[in-house]
């Protein structure tokens, strides 16, 4: 039985958790807001598959260049700083990318946007993480679920521009401005304070807990092998987002040949449903462990995806995605945190670790699912999101157990 004797947080600590709720709702809006204009983008540029897949991998190939450096810029400026100024970066290079008049343009955007997003998405859990010690509690699940709101806001929002006729500029400008002045804002209600000073936590004692893999003793090599399967099970939901970013839309207007509106449906069932499973996952989590909700997770993501592409309908397809978005909801917010607790590791350096290298998916998915789609289909490239789902069921024995 765990007992937590909590405070009530202070006004200020409220304040800073709605603050950094708003950072997480304009990181998953922005992006968003340019997914659903792919595929006018790559007719605009008359590119094919394998092309347009090289191109988008500009996102994670920024985000891997430039992640490591998130830490020392965290630690130079305070989270709150870094997730503000990256937000505002990443809306220059998203309104660049959406008005480029060339691949070249259009990627070199897309690499500006990656590296600011990464700074942001480091900084701004970062600082969720400085709240949840000040709450005593987990709140991060929370953030994330924030995150799909704001993802599946933008896209309604680029679906809604689509309808109306109204051009990339226009729409990706007031999209930039708007979270911009939203993320200024929220920067006056974060913490004050060094990162590195000392959080009141909750006090907890706790006693006839079941093992976890990642609490035991273990040398440097065990710690070594749990986190590069964390890495993988990160990289996995990443593989499942950017199935969706990247080429739902294209999947559902190309090859299903539904319209332009109907299209950015798929993306945004994606994120809706994860955005689902983050609100219910803490509750899911407390009574059947992280890691039967991961293995439960990935089947439904695998089966929901593989059945989807087995009969290939538009309705079939966007509750496919739903599927695979609902499936994969904690696996990123899990794997941050289990890292974050390694032994043998500074504090701090499992987090950045993991944030880092799961990005290898967002890098290595467009290309490869580009390639298999030029020689074969892309019905076949998708085939990564049931992939993704075995490759957790295989890795998800690292994550805690269900608590006696």
């Amino acid at each position: 039985m765990t007992v937590d004797v909590l405070r009530r947080p202070a006004l200020a600590d409220r304040r800073a958790r709605l603050a950094v709720a708003v950072l997480f709702f304009t990181n998953g809006a922005l992006f968003a807001n340019l997914l659903p204009r792919y595929p006018q983008i790559k007719a605009d540029l008359g590119i094919g598959n394998a092309a347009y897949g090289l191109a988008v991998a500009a996102f994670p190939a920024g985000a891997i260049t430039a992640g490591l450096a998130a830490g020392i810029l965290v630690r130079r400026f305070g989270s709150a700083r870094v997730a503000v100024g990256g937000t505002l970066l990443t809306g220059v290079g998203i309104l660049a990318a959406g008005l480029a008049d060339s691949v070249v343009v259009f990627a070199g955007a897309l690499f500006l946007a990656g590296a600011m997003d990464a700074f942001t998405d480091v900084a701004q859990n970062a600082h969720g993480l400085r709240v949840q010690r000040r709450y005593g509690r987990s709140i991060i699940n929370s953030f994330h679920a924030i995150w799909s709101i704001g993802a599946v806001t933008g896209g309604s929002m680029a679906a809604a521009a689509i309808a109306l006729g109204v051009a990339r500029g226009p729409h990706l400008l007031f999209s930039a401005v708007v979270f911009s002045v939203a993320a200024c804002v929220a920067l006056r209600y974060c913490l004050p304070g060094p990162e590195t000073e000392a959080e009141p936590v909750a006090e907890t004692a706790t006693e006839d807990s079941a093992p976890s893999p990642i609490r035991a003793p273990a040398a440097g090599l065990r710690t070594g092998w749990v986190l590069a399967a964390l890495v993988l099970i990160a990289t996995a939901g990443t593989l499942v987002e950017d199935a969706g970013m990247s080429w739902a839309t294209l999947y559902l207007s190309d090859s299903l040949h539904a319209t332009a509106a109907l299209a950015a449906s798929g993306y945004v069932a994606l994120v809706g449903a994860q955005f689902v499973g983050r609100i219910v996952g803490d509750r899911l989590v407390d009574r059947f462990g992280q890691r039967a909700v991961a293995r439960s997770g990935a089947l439904i993501a695998a089966v929901g995806m593989g059945l989807a592409l087995a009969v290939p309908t538009v309705p079939g397809t966007v509750l496919g995605f739903a599927a695979a978005g609902f499936g994969v909801a904690t696996l990123v917010p899990a794997a941050m945190h289990e890292a974050d607790e390694l032994p043998g590791l500074k504090p701090g350096s499992g987090l950045t670790l993991v944030s880092w290298l799961m990005r290898l998916g967002f890098l290595l998915s467009p290309p490869v699912v580009g390639l298999v789609a030029d020689a074969t289909s892309l019905r076949v490239g998708l085939l990564v999101v049931p992939l993704a789902g075995l490759l957790v069921l295989l890795c998800a024995g690292v994550l805690r157990p269900r608590r006696s």
